[in-house]
């Protein structure tokens, strides 16, 4: 006897198969967080509000690393060039408290962006690649982290710069704990959600097979350098955006966000979650900082050698990421219990 199904049913099971894991995770996640101001306190929100903008900028290294394969050290500068843009904007620049924010996020993407493109054009058409790429991107770090300390009449030197205004557009104001929260989850949301379709479509099958073999990408008529460096640049305003909105959700901006430890961390963040999931560099940021905050709380100084030994852990034990390490342990198991 044959059983006739709906249409429709048949139509949502394969909606369904379609829905690659890290989107499924990334649907829940989201749906999680949503919910989450049920069940914290007001000082507990506004951690998790931070947490998910750090989870952007993680997103934005994780966009660019994760699918052309080459590492960039220097993602805090674009973090940071945010932070100050919006900090200084708002403070230096003596605009009208309406148009503060705007400026604001406008001056600090602007600033990483043009950063990003004039050292990404010279490196990347540069044929610079792999480790050496690393190398200058570090020291891209260490220069934004002096001149951030040395140009104290603008940047306000070791002290950073205090005073930052709540964040408000066309007057919406995002200043209450709440309201800041949400926006930062609504950014992360559809900014996660969009990079998963970008990634999973033709623009990620196109920076897989840069990263797998770039000369013969180039032979059959793409123009990779051209490629990886638009993708270079929109990582770069994306974590230039993420710091912008950081510096007005803290109120301050400090050379800590354009530091070298801050380029470490978010590498950490990625590669927990594993590089190249998109989704794996929010959870990993979430796992990260966690464990950062605990073993804080029992000494301050004990953190940056935690964070060198687990990032000596990641590259020799867990070089996929801990949930792959997890799910191939998995299946061990389950091919183990099969076999007996």
């Amino acid at each position: 006897m044959t059983i006739i199904q709906p249409a429709g049913s048949a139509m949502m099971r394969r909606n369904i198969r379609t829905y690659r894991p890290s989107t499924v995770i990334a649907l829940i996640m989201l749906a999680a967080l949503i919910i989450l101001p049920l069940f914290v306190k007001s000082y507990t929100l506004s951690t998790y509000r931070d947490i998910m903008l750090l989870s952007l900028f993680a997103l934005s290294l994780d966009i660019f690393w994760g699918r052309t394969g080459i590492l960039s050290f220097g993602h805090a500068t674009f973090f940071g060039l945010g932070a100050y843009g919006m900090a200084i904007a708002s403070i230096r620049f003596g605009l009208e408290p309406q148009w503060v924010s705007l400026v604001g996020l406008l001056f600090g993407v602007g600033v990483a962006v043009l950063v990003a493109l004039c050292v990404g054009y010279f490196i990347l058409y540069g044929g610079v690649r792999g480790a050496y790429f690393t190398i200058v991107t570090l020291a891209l770090t260490l220069i934004a982290n002096q001149i951030a300390i040395g140009w104290s009449s603008v940047t306000g030197g070791d002290s950073g710069l205090i005073g930052v205004p709540p964040l408000s557009i066309f007057n919406f104001d995002f200043s209450g704990t709440l309201s800041s929260y949400y926006l930062a989850l609504g950014i992360l949301a559809v900014s996660l959600l969009v990079a998963l379709r970008l990634m999973h479509g033709r623009l990620g099958l196109l920076l897989t097979a840069i990263q797998d073999n770039e000369t013969k990408v180039r032979t059959l008529g793409y123009p990779t350098q051209r490629i990886l460096l638009l993708t270079f640049v929109s990582s770069a305003a994306m974590a230039g955006f993420a710091g912008a909105l950081y510096a007005s959700c803290a109120g301050f901006v400090a050379p800590d966000q354009i530091a070298l430890l801050l380029s470490t961390e978010v590498i950490i963040w990625v590669a927990v979650g594993g590089s190249g999931t998109l989704t794996g560099a929010v959870i990993g940021t979430f796992v990260v900082w966690q464990l950062q905050q605990k073993i804080s709380s029992m000494s301050v100084a004990a953190w940056p050698l935690a964070i060198g030994t687990f990032f000596i852990l990641l590259v020799l034990v867990f070089p996929k990421g801990i949930p792959a390490f997890v799910l191939d342990l998995f299946k061990r198991w389950k091919r183990g219990g099969v076999a007996q």
